[in-house]
């Protein structure tokens, strides 16, 4: 018998399939069934089997309801399918419910062997798209640090143009705009298409080839009154804000499904030259569900459109959000801009993570533990404040009584002739020189006892702004559980 045995067993939303192929299943194809049930977003296929070392070579398929799905060979032995993406060799779309089968092909299995496999098959619902089993989660570095990263970028998918060989414009192709994120030094990069998730399949095919770069798929949800980023989306996201939904019921559908929001570009004026770029939702905000606002879009810093003055309104309200950057790229071949690279990486959002993956990187983003590299210079940069035996660094809060002093210090590198600004509650209370040595003056700071927020930004003599760090929150409220 080709197939002598087949054994199969569910249990959280994983079906194990085991069997066994015979040398009469030799240059022949074999069926494995498998049920789908009603609501499943996403099948998730591991599958070995052995025999390798006798020459037995088995071939990888998928076939629906409605017939072959895709054929990989023998060139992989992980697969997803889903409505929005798919491993290539496979097609994405959507997944009928009733009998799915493995398609195995046996090119080769010698006379007298034969071949255990397993097939292990995640089935995912579709009301919880970014369920991700651990095989499908890239983590491309398994350790604590700060990585560097480009949170909003387009291309072709959207409405992103560059040069083709004869010169004229075109969408431009993601290719492009990762290898430039690359060839930039970047450690990640948000993919955020204007209300499309076409781009999560080529993020898929990508992956791979780009093993020093993690691709994080986003999608910026761009309305008449608004447009904010989602990043690690996997599934749709209605974005018709004034047609049938609204930001509220968007903001809580982003948090049902753990997903962090970050305003974009929140001060730029809202008119015939940029319909809704400016934020300005109809029925308000609730903060509590947003994690980031986008303070700096490409070159905007020091500008009277830069995002820094609504970011600290808000911080000011009492609401704990992350001060990120994001270039906004529209060209990856563009090459000439006022730092003399690629936009791509100008700014960099500098991330602490416990390691170079997608929930660890989000997590970051959360924890509000990141500073923005306004020209993505290279520059390093840590504050911590303590008081009463404890220290605390960015994103954290202290409890301070009245009279109680903080003791603040920075540590920057790779700036020189540079000026540090102590922030209070947005007003700058203290500034000092930077020495080389690139630890500036301690600070000591007195409290109130009432809610304050502590920060520091970084300036080159002229002015410029160089580096912006999130604060450390003095008598807030604890963060909410989730934004």
């Amino acid at each position: 018998m080709a197939l002598a045995a087949l054994m199969a067993n569910a249990e959280d939303g994983v079906l194990t399939l085991r069997g066994r192929i015979e040398a009469s299943a030799h240059q022949s194809y074999v069926e494995v069934p498998f049920q789908v049930p009603p609501g499943t977003g996403r099948i998730t296929v591991e599958f070995d089997y052995t025999g390798r070392e006798q020459r037995t070579r088995i071939d990888l398929g998928l076939i629906d309801p409605a017939g072959l799905r895709g054929w990989s060979g023998g060139n992989k032995r992980l697969f997803t399918v889903a409505s929005d993406d798919a491993t290539p060799s496979y097609r994405g779309g959507p997944l009928p419910p009733g009998q799915w089968k493995l398609l195995l092909g046996v090119p080769n299995i010698r006379a007298g062997q034969v071949s255990d496999y397993t097939a292990r098959i995640h089935l995912a619902p579709a009301a919880a798209p970014e369920a991700l089993p651990d095989a499908l989660q890239t983590n491309l570095a398994d350790r604590p640090g700060w990585y560097r990263g480009d949170l909003h970028l387009h291309s072709g998918h959207s409405d992103a143009s560059c040069a083709s060989q004869s010169g004229t414009r075109v969408p431009c192709p993601l290719f492009l705009t990762l290898q430039a994120a690359a060839a930039r030094g970047l450690d990640f990069v948000a993919v955020t298409e204007h209300n499309t998730l076409s781009h999560l399949q080529d993020l898929r095919a990508l992956q791979p080839y780009f093993d020093r770069l993690l691709l994080v798929p986003g999608v910026e949800i761009t309305t008449f009154q608004g447009h904010a980023n989602v990043f690690g989306i996997q599934g749709a996201l209605d974005f018709r804000v004034g047609g049938t939904t609204d930001w509220s019921r968007l903001l809580r559908e982003t948090q049902r499904r753990a997903l962090p929001v970050s305003v974009n570009h929140p001060a730029l004026p809202s008119d015939e030259r940029c319909m809704g770029c400016g934020w300005q939702p109809r029925e308000g905000t609730d903060w509590s569900r947003v994690a980031a606002v986008e303070a700096i879009n490409g070159a905007d810093a020091g500008t009277p459109v830069s995002g820094i003055p609504f970011w600290q309104a808000r911080l000011d309200e009492g609401y704990r959000l992350t001060a990120i950057g994001g270039s906004d790229n529209h060209d990856a071949a563009l090459r000439t801009t006022q730092f003399g690279k690629s936009r791509i990486g100008s700014p960099t959002t500098v991330v602490f993570a416990r390691s170079l993956s997608q929930d660890a990187l989000l997590d970051g983003i959360r924890s509000g533990r990141v500073y923005i590299d306004v020209e993505g210079s290279g520059a390093v940069m840590e504050m911590t404040a303590a008081q009463g035996g404890r220290s605390v660094r960015m994103g954290a809060g202290l409890a301070v009584p009245a009279g109680g002093e903080v003791g603040l210090e920075l540590r920057v590198e790779g700036v020189v002739d540079a000026r540090v600004e102590w922030i209070v509650d947005g007003r700058v209370e203290q500034t000092a020189d930077l020495p080389v040595s690139g630890k500036a003056p301690a600070w000591a700071w007195r409290s109130d006892g009432h809610r304050h927020w502590l920060r520091a930004d970084v300036r080159s003599p002229d002015g410029r702004l160089l580096l912006v760090g999130n604060p450390v929150y003095v008598n807030f409220p604890a963060p909410a559980g989730a934004r």
